[in-house]
């Protein structure tokens, strides 16, 4: 797939599918009673392997099956047992079994004794990596994302055999916990022709990644769990010595990530920008934003959803800068349905399925538009942010045409007119807490959760604000007159901005007068006549 008019065939093998290799020597490590109960069961998706001091050990698949391996808890005894044909543990509490992925992690009490093991099954899976290939072969730097069990080092491993062994290159992985390429000196067939440096201890991961580069000229370096910042400054370097980097870091979204302040540097970073006045009044904004500080570090990111979906940022600059304009992300969906083999490449404006191939479409798919009905809500306002976000939204002029409301909090307390009306009409009511860019989106948010994200939308919209401030007020003015029924008066304004109040005010069959001297002239809103009322405006 290296071209979006070619199409590609995918074989992929899913973990569940997958039998682990090696498995003998892994039950080999525990005790007879529990090895025995195993044998007894299909092992075939079996993930882990949990023994806890006073507790019944028990297996663990990947469809989240557990089964309960004895009748009888277990023993320190039974725990010494495994301990001792096991590795050392280091300091991460890790061990393995030497030229074997399976790894085996202890829970120790506060007197450092071990009273817990959890002996995790290693796999190699060939074809996981088939989905994003393409992404591989681009030699651009991809970090992996996702929740701790949906394969990004299996993922890792075969990215290490594939660049190593099919594309001859030069192929280093920084093996921290020995999780990529097994325990013991000889790493395992797994990751090919690659490669591996080991960790005496992960607080060296940084001073390990930087070595590679210095002394072993790889063109390519895979790191797994990328933690810290000095981890974060190390990958840095490395890809601007112009390596390809491909790693996975803590964090299941890109999201996440930009919110951690030890590890947003792998995505460019943010930094706090002051604004002149009328760059923020041009931007529709406040003063201090928040900008991407640097080019990052990964251009590709990658979101493992589950075992058979993948979200993929194709720019990671991009999907950044969106980010943090307040904007939804809309990455590409890669998705194979397992059973039939039927790969679904998903984006926004795009949907595209074919039987076990890969394409490519322009087809747009619609998506609904929802109707907002603003109560006391500046339409201006909100209209500007809807165009920023780019949300599927019409405005409606009344509550008659409206899917949805938008009320201003301080005219939606309880016994409000406009909670009966949303009542009356079955009405969804989302409560804005004020007018400001940051308030309405909030509310946007609310209603479009994928869509529109936690930092504030900068508006590139050039605003005319003494027009629609004037407009906006106006608009909140006639709510309030209808709900006390008493006259208001507006800010005073020039005779061509008070024109356009009057033909507003009619629009809602209100009288208005214009009232005092110029520069003090404004617009009065009178409610409407009570039923027999003989005096007219």
């Amino acid at each position: 797939m290296k071209k979006d008019s070619e199409t590609k065939t995918i074989i992929f093998q899913d973990e569940d599918f997958v039998p682990a290799q090696d498995l003998p020597l892994l039950l080999d490590v525990l005790p007879d009673k529990i090895r025995e109960s195993l044998e007894k069961h299909n092992l075939t998706g079996l993930i882990e392997i949990v023994m806890d001091y006073g507790r019944l050990p028990e297996a663990r698949f990947f469809d989240g099956k557990r089964i309960d391996l004895e009748n009888e808890p277990i023993t320190l005894g039974d725990l010494n047992y495994a301990v001792n044909r096991v590795g050392d543990f280091t300091s991460d509490n890790r061990a393995g079994i030497e030229r074997t992925l399976h790894r085996i992690s202890c829970v120790r009490n506060r007197r450092g004794e071990i009273i817990g093991l959890t002996c995790r099954v290693g796999r190699t899976v060939s074809g996981t990596i088939d989905l994003i290939r393409d992404l591989v072969e681009s030699k651009k730097s991809i970090l992996l994302l996702g929740s701790p069990g949906v394969g990004k080092t299996t993922k890792l491993r075969e990215i290490a055999r594939v660049l190593a062994d099919e594309l001859n290159k030069r192929v280093i992985v920084i093996d921290t916990s020995n999780e990529i390429a097994g325990d013991g000196d000889i790493p395992h067939a797994g990751i090919g022709r690659s490669r591996r440096m080991q960790v005496a201890s992960p607080e060296l991961q940084h001073a390990v990644m930087t070595e590679a580069v210095e002394n072993h000229t790889p063109e390519t370096i895979i790191i797994d769990e990328i933690g810290t910042e000095l981890e974060s400054a190390a990958a840095r370097t490395i890809a601007e010595r112009g390596v390809q980097l491909i790693g996975t870091a803590h964090g299941n979204a890109l999201e996440n990530l930009l919110k951690n302040p030890v590890l947003s540097d792998l995505v460019g970073g943010i930094q706090n920008v002051t604004l002149g006045d009328e760059e923020a009044k041009r931007r529709g904004t406040q003063k201090t934003i928040l900008e991407r500080a640097a080019e990052p570090t990964f251009q590709i990111a990658i979101e493992i959803l589950d075992h058979q979906r993948l979200a993929i940022h194709k720019d990671v600059a991009i999907a950044v800068d969106e980010l943090l304009r307040g904007r939804g992300l809309f990455p590409e969906i890669r998705k194979l349905d397992r059973e039939t083999g039927k790969v679904e490449i998903l984006t926004r404006k795009e949907t595209v399925t074919k039987n076990g191939q890969v394409s490519f479409s322009s087809t747009s798919t619609a998506l609904p538009t929802v109707s907002i009905y603003p109560y006391a809500v500046s339409r201006g306002q909100l209209e500007r942010v809807i165009q920023a976000l780019e949300l599927p939204v019409s405005i409606a002029k009344t509550i008659d045409e409206a899917s949805v409301i938008f009320a201003l909090k301080n005219y939606a307390k309880q016994g409000a007119k406009i909670l009966e009306l949303a009542n009356k009409h079955k009405t969804p009511l989302y409560v804005v807490r004020n007018n400001t860019v940051e308030g309405i989106q909030k509310s946007l948010k609310e209603l479009f959760p994928d869509m529109v994200s936690d930092f504030t939308v900068e508006l590139d919209v050039q605003l005319n604000a003494d027009k629609d401030n004037a407009l906006e007020e106006t608009r909140a003015a006639i709510d309030k007159v209808m709900d006390s029924e008493k006259a208001i008066d507006l800010n005073p304004r020039n005779a061509k901005i008070r024109k356009l109040q009057h033909e507003l005010i009619d629009q809602y069959k209100l009288d208005s007068l214009s009232i005092g001297q110029e520069p003090d002239r404004r617009v009065r809103i009178f409610p409407p006549p009570k039923p027999g009322d003989k005096n007219d405006i």
